[in-house]
């Protein structure tokens, strides 16, 4: 190499030095204030013909907030005025807390909220309910609610349509499996648009004494799976067959309910007796609810169209909803 030669080559080198590290001079830490947004208050209730409402009241978190028991704990409001209104009769909803319960009745909210009875101690959850015997869903009525929180005011309502009975209901195991399989229906859709349905099903049986959950009733309240909202589109007026598969209530930690490791998930066992519920809902609960599943199913794929989940709450979010209940009872058998 010539003199000249490594020259070039040494001042080439200097250059790029340079130019390093005069970049990385230029970088910058870049740190950006969020504005305080005010208080976003949920609603999440819903009442069963015949049944009490169930009303809980939150706040949202943000966004970047941490996700834990305490957090959790205090997204739940237990200081609100609740009160639902049916035709004239006004029913104030007073709040029942997990931190209150003790015993049988906290591990019965701990079986229906699908949670360990000392983490529901721990998170003390309130619900808005009434033991009023006249304050259940009404048919063919209009069930207001307004909530007062730290002088904010929400307000919904929900209208409960006459249940459509189920012609018949019965059990079947599809392909190759022997003893799992799902729940078929059929029922004759009324002939006016737009009515819209909602699935349930609860299992009946208590688990045997193999079971890690031994003793425990296998579903302690009706699982609506995901899919479970419909409406009348494609079939309005005619006579509808369909089939359900089983789901899992939220948060639980049953077995059989993981799908990665259980192949029980998702299905009916033979010898399973089952609740089914068939309820009719009004438009704007319809449309909430397949919000909410459009979005589940869509798992945050860059491929789904961007969208919120539909809400009847005005003044906040979340969902007040009434179902019209039609019920029957399926024994799986072959």
């Amino acid at each position: 190499m010539t003199v000249s030669t490594f020259s070039s080559s040494f001042h080439l080198a200097c250059l790029f030095l340079l130019l390093f590290f005069g970049l990385q001079s230029c970088q910058q830490s870049i740190e950006v204030e969020l504005p305080e947004a005010p208080d976003l208050y949920v609603l999440d209730g819903k009442i069963f013909s015949g049944e009490p409402p169930l009303v809980f009241v939150g706040k949202a978190q943000g966004y970047f907030d941490a996700v834990d028991a305490s957090s959790i704990a205090q997204s739940f409001l237990p200081d609100a005025e609740v009160v639902m209104t049916i035709g004239e009769e006004v029913f104030p909803l007073v709040p029942l807390c997990t931190g209150d319960l003790t015993g049988v009745l906290l591990e019965e909210a701990a079986n229906l909220l699908s949670l360990p009875a000392e983490l529901l101690a721990a998170l003390n959850l309130c619900v808005y309910t009434s033991f009023d015997e006249n304050a259940v869903g009404q048919i063919g009525k209009d069930h207001f609610l307004d909530v007062t929180i730290n002088d904010q005011s929400l307000s919904a309502s929900t209208f409960i349509p006459q249940p459509v009975p189920l012609d018949s209901v019965w059990w079947v195991t599809p392909g190759t499996q022997d003893s799992l399989g799902v729940i078929y229906a059929a029922m004759q859709d009324p002939p006016v648009s737009g009515d819209s349905y909602r699935w349930f099903a609860q299992r009946l049986n208590i688990r045997p004494e193999w079971d890690p959950m031994a003793g425990a009733v296998k579903d302690p309240d009706y699982v609506a799976p995901l899919g479970s909202v419909f409406d009348d589109a494609f079939f309005n007026g005619l006579e509808f067959e369909f089939s359900v598969f089983r789901g899992a209530a939220a948060g639980s930690t049953a077995w059989d309910d993981d799908f990665s490791q259980s192949p029980e998930a998702g299905f009916f066992k033979l010898g399973d007796t089952v609740a089914v519920r068939l309820c009719s809902t009004d438009r704007a609960v319809f449309q909430a609810l397949r919000s909410y599943e459009n979005l589940i199913l869509s798992q945050g794929s860059p491929f789904a169209l961007p969208a919120n989940m539909t809400s009847n709450v005005d003044g906040g979010i979340g969902l007040w909803a009434g179902y019209g209940i039609a019920q029957d009872t399926v024994i799986c058998t072959e």
